[in-house]
């Protein structure tokens, strides 16, 4: 990208009561808000994964609000994982 930084993809898995209470949904809201490209789905073992493409600062601060104390239901942990944007996704959607 030219006078940019080059897009990131962030991948994250959160853990705690952060299904069926609307996490998903609401992480959806944020990406948006920031500009994202990607998605959030419910795992089998009760984690939400979310990827999301953009900015490296538009990706810290949803790390940051997932982590934060605003989101519904309860969120006791978030790993992360940082890579190169891969494309090929459009708006953000709940899987």
């Amino acid at each position: 990208m030219t006078g940019e930084e080059a897009p990131v993809r962030l991948t994250a898995w959160v853990r705690g009561r952060v299904q069926g209470v609307g996490f998903r949904w609401w992480t959806r809201s944020r990406a948006l808000e920031l500009g994202l490209l990607g998605w959030a789905r419910n795992t089998a073992d009760g984690r939400v994964e979310i990827v999301a493409e953009g900015s490296r600062d538009s990706c810290v601060k949803l790390l940051e609000l997932l982590r934060g104390c605003d989101p519904p239901g309860r969120v006791d942990g978030v790993v992360e994982r940082w890579g190169e944007a891969r494309g090929g996704l459009s708006g953000f959607r709940e899987r």
